[in-house]
């Protein structure tokens, strides 16, 4: 990857998203030797400005960011890099230097609690407990909870008809795990008939 350092005193700012849900958790700026660690470590190191030297973002608070992916921009002057946080991101303590986490992109994080539930040995859990009755019990759900938010779509209560949104969604989560898939796969379809809808 050939970036252009020259712009900038030989820094290139680097916007870092969470791999997740896609929020965008902060802004630095990194020079060639800042991204040559980050990229030998798998962690996302910084060059300080104020500090005037390389930093390791979460190297006192452990809260560090392991990279999943590095992506130049079309000017090659500028990276995005997805990260896992391994905790909250701005030194305020908030997941976002750009304030509070956001519900856009929670599915995938649901995804990945249900998940882990479902590997988990906890027996006091719903979806575990769900998840080993099969696949007929889990999609028996998923009908019952349409149902139900089709009887609560004919009512005029918006709070209600939110909540039987939410159990559909999560149900329908725990479904795609029960047949080895996941929401991406199921945007992917989407995001092929909107390709083939957009062709003349």
């Amino acid at each position: 990857m050939q970036l252009d350092f020259n712009k900038d005193n030989g820094l290139i700012p680097v916007v870092i998203q969470d791999n997740t849900t896609r929020q965008v958790l902060m802004l630095g700026y990194m020079n060639r030797d800042a991204l040559e660690k980050t990229r030998q470590e798998g962690r996302v190191t910084f060059y300080s400005r104020s500090k005037n030297r390389l930093w390791t973002k979460g190297e006192t608070s452990g809260h560090y960011l392991q990279v999943e992916d590095i992506k130049a921009d079309c000017d090659r002057d500028t990276l995005l890099i997805s990260v896992t946080p391994a905790g909250p991101v701005c030194h305020t303590g908030a997941a976002s230097c750009f304030g509070a986490e956001t519900a856009q992109g929670f599915l995938y994080r649901l995804e990945q609690t249900l998940a882990g539930r479902i590997k988990a040995g906890d027996k006091n859990s719903y979806t575990r407990t769900l998840y080993r009755q099969g696949i007929n019990k889990i999609a028996q759900k998923v009908g019952e909870e349409a149902v139900e938010l089709v009887i609560e779509a004919i009512d005029d209560n918006p709070d209600l008809f939110k909540e039987e949104a939410a159990d559909l969604l999560y149900h329908l989560l725990l479904l795609l795990q029960a047949k080895g898939l996941s929401l991406t796969d199921i945007e992917a379809v989407l995001q092929a008939r909107a390709v083939k809808e957009a062709k003349p």
